[in-house]
Order: C-alpha cells, then sequence, then structure tokens
C-alpha cells in the first residue's frame, strides 16, 4: 500500500493547521491565515472560543456518553431553548446535518402515515440543492455527482427548477408529503430564495396539507443576521434542521419540529447513539449562550454591511475577476468570471481561506465574532487577489 491510508474522497489543500484563535488558523508552519470559511460555516464563534472551551473541558471531565437510554438534562435544556427560541415544539438531536435532513424527511413521511395517509411519502425539492451525503439526501439533493455511482436513486423525491413556484406547484400530486428547501443554498452558490416565494410555499403547504422543511443546515444560527435564515420572511416551517453553527466545531446537529409535525414520532421509530451526547449538548447550550445575548445578531447584521459594501467596492474595482456579490449576513457569496478556483488560489495565497460552492462562486462564512479590523484585513487580502487573478 501506497500514500495515505485515508479514503481519497477529499481534493485537500496541502495546508495543516495546528491551532486556531478567534479568526484565525496558525498552521504547522507558524503561518497565520485569516479564516472566512469558518470550517465551512461550522466554526460560528471562531476558533478556541473561551466559553466553548470552558463548557466542553467541564463537561469531559464528569460525562461523554450515556445513551438515549436515560435522561440527559443537558439535552432537555437545549431542547428547550431552541424551541423557545423558533417555531418549533419538539426537538430530535443528531450527529450531523445530513442525519437531522433525514429525521425530518422520516418526520414528514411518519406525520402523513399516522394521519392516515400512508400514500403521501414523496417530498418536492429544488435544483442546486444540498441536503447532505446520505444515499436519501443526495437523491433529495438530486445533483448527478453526488449521485453517480451509487446505483438506483432513493424513491420519493421530485425536483422543480430553483424559485420556481409554478413547478412546485404542479409536482404536487395525491403522495406528495412536503416541501424541502434551504433559504439560503450554500453549496449551490449562496441563493437567497426570495421573501415572496417563501410566503407562497408556506401557502402551498398549508392550501395541500403537505409540510414545509427548512434546511438551515448552513444558513441558521445567526449566519444571516437572525437565529434563522427564514425569520426574515417572516414566516415558519413545520420542520427544520440545523447543525454547523449549533455545535461551533462540535459535531451535532438537531431536527426542530411543531408538534402537530412531530405527532407520528413516536418511542421506538427512530432514533440515535450518539445523538444530544452530553458532551455536544454542553457546547451546543454555550454557543446559544452567545449567539442569544443582547445585540449579538444586530452586530452580525451591522457587520455583514461592512463586509458587503466592501466587497461591492472590490467587485466594482475588478470587474473582469468578480461579477457581483450575492447573499446575506455573514453568508456571502463572490460570483465570479474567472474560474472561482482560481480566485481562491489567490485568496489562499494571500493567507485569506474562502469556500468554493456551485455556479462559480466563492463563499465567505466567516466567525460571526469576526472583528470590524478583520473585515478591513480582509477585504485588503480580497483585492490583492483579484488583482492577481486578473494575470
Amino acid at each position: 500500500m501506497s500514500g495515505s491510508a485515508i479514503f481519497e474522497t477529499f481534493a485537500r489543500a496541502p495546508l495543516t493547521f495546528e491551532r486556531g484563535e478567534g479568526s484565525w488558523l496558525v498552521s504547522d508552519k507558524g503561518e497565520r491565515y485569516l479564516d472566512f470559511a469558518a470550517g465551512i460555516a461550522v466554526n460560528s464563534l471562531g476558533h478556541s472560543h473561551p466559553h466553548l472551551v470552558a463548557a466542553l473541558t467541564e463537561q469531559a471531565a464528569k460525562l461523554w456518553h450515556v445513551s438515549n437510554l436515560y435522561q440527559i438534562p443537558a439535552q432537555e435544556r437545549l431542547a428547550e431553548r431552541l424551541a423557545e427560541a423558533s417555531f418549533a415544539d419538539k426537538v430530535f438531536f443528531t450527529n450531523s446535518g445530513a442525519e437531522a435532513l433525514e429525521c425530518a424527511i422520516k418526520t414528514a413521511r411518519r406525520y402523513q402515515y399516522a394521519n392516515g395517509h400512508p400514500e403521501r411519502f414523496r417530498i418536492i425539492t429544488f435544483e442546486g440543492a444540498f441536503h447532505g451525503r446520505t444515499l436519501a439526501t443526495i437523491a433529495a439533493g438530486g445533483q448527478q455527482k453526488y449521485l453517480e455511482g451509487y446505483g438506483p436513486k432513493v424513491e420519493g423525491f421530485d425536483q422543480v427548477p430553483f424559485d420556481d413556484l409554478d413547478a412546485a406547484e404542479k409536482a404536487i400530486t395525491p403522495e406528495t408529503a412536503a416541501i424541502l428547501i434551504e433559504p439560503v443554498q450554500g453549496e449551490g452558490g449562496i441563493r437567497e430564495v426570495p421573501v415572496q416565494s417563501l410566503k407562497r410555499l408556506r401557502q402551498l403547504c398549508d392550501k395541500h396539507g403537505l409540510l414545509l422543511i427548512f434546511d438551515e443546515v448552513q444558513c441558521g444560527i445567526g449566519r444571516t443576521g437572525k437565529l434563522f435564515a427564514h425569520e426574515w420572511a417572516g414566516i415558519t416551517p413545520d420542520l427544520m434542521a440545523i447543525a454547523k453553527g449549533i455545535g461551533g466545531g462540535f459535531p451535532m446537529g438537531a431536527c426542530l419540529a411543531t408538534a402537530e409535525a412531530a405527532s407520528g414520532m413516536t418511542a421506538g421509530v427512530h432514533g440515535t447513539t450518539f445523538g444530544g451526547n452530553p458532551l455536544a449538548m454542553a457546547v451546543g447550550n454555550a454557543v446559544l449562550d452567545v449567539v442569544l445575548e443582547d445585540g449579538f445578531l444586530e452586530d452580525v447584521q451591522r457587520k455583514a454591511l461592512l463586509l458587503k459594501q466592501g466587497l461591492a467596492g472590490v467587485a466594482d474595482e475588478f470587474p473582469q475577476v468578480i461579477e457581483s456579490v450575492r447573499g446575506s449576513g455573514l453568508m456571502l457569496g463572490l460570483k465570479c468570471v474567472v474560474p472561482n478556483a482560481r480566485l481562491n488560489a489567490a485568496l489562499r495565497a494571500e493567507k485569506l481561506l474562502a469556500v468554493p460552492a456551485g455556479d462559480n462562486v466563492i463563499r465567505l462564512l466567516p466567525p460571526l465574532t469576526v472583528t470590524d479590523a478583520e473585515i478591513g484585513e480582509a477585504l485588503e487580502r480580497i483585492r490583492v487577489a483579484a488583482a492577481a487573478a486578473t494575470k
């Protein structure tokens, strides 16, 4: 055997990091990188946040895992806090975003089954979506590059063009159980679903007896300047999957539901071994301590405007590299004219980390704790990188 013993499923950058401090990562060579990738929107409070470190280490000295055979008080507390801060009445904890989506899909199907409609199992999704890497979630996402080579696509997902609500309505059949959508597509290229479209989806679901499922794995937990992105539209879903930011770097996710939507999920019909473990719950509660502090989300909105305006200036200066700036909050995308890989390489050369996405976009996903000075520093590095990418 030659080379690494790890599966070769990642095209990794030749970079190794040893430690992190806030918005910065330090490589094994001692070089400092400004992290505007945040582990793909995961490190919501940056690296080594003292409150998160304290919560994790304190819990680690007490108890790591007991399983869901027993009461877990920190799980009850986090569920109550999430419910209080959202539309939800019930929460199921998972280890990842894909698992949270699997739970949402199963919950929607189970709801229809429990209400006398076992034939209603199909879910309408939208082109460009990314819902995870399991067999069901790649079928939901519908992207051929993720489906290829894995045998027959999991049955039950009907895809329509992005933001085509007429097509969505036409796709509704007597077998439809739910509609699933990301309020802001992440992997798809930071594409926001217009507020009016989200409102119309809510109306469609109400009219046809369907559940509305939001995937806020990437856009939730303050990323857009509200706790959840759908709040900007003033409507609520029946089910929502979250992950990434709620763990601040610790693997965890959750499926949030109204009591009605979760009514079919009775004892024994679903489960998880690691989901909701004491370590994850300690960190999740610590993340909420910070994100729900008075003024925190308003400050995210203020910093987001600062960053977006600065990026618009760079785009104006280098129209041959950047076509436009899109997104909301600290979930922004640079729609590129040049191949996004070229701009990403130029950014990395300036020691700024970003994330490529679909639609030839570069994602900028800094920690929500990023400072004004760091935003200024990032804009300067992006400007230099854009100039280099013209050559």
